[in-house]
């Protein structure tokens, strides 16, 4: 893992997040102390299919009733 001071991350913030894009993690220091990590996101875990979760999900048969009185008032608030 590198490390760079505060100023060369805002100068170089864009050369910065190419590497962290090919898999580097980048300490951000200030006076020589790391204060924050720069790191890649995992990769998505791909594409969403609609249906996917038939069968798992069980909504109510009153899911679609009135809320109660003491739910609405929180809302008018």
């Amino acid at each position: 893992m590198n490390t760079v001071n505060i100023h060369e991350a805002k100068t170089h913030l864009s050369s910065i997040l190419k590497r962290v894009e090919s898999g580097e993690e980048i300490l951000i220091a200030k006076a020589g102390h790391p204060i924050a990590r720069i790191s890649p996101l995992s990769p998505a875990s791909g594409k969403r299919r609609p249906g996917s979760a038939k069968g798992r999900l069980v909504v109510s048969e009153t899911f679609m009733d009135p809320l109660p009185p003491d739910v609405l008032d929180e809302f008018a608030r």
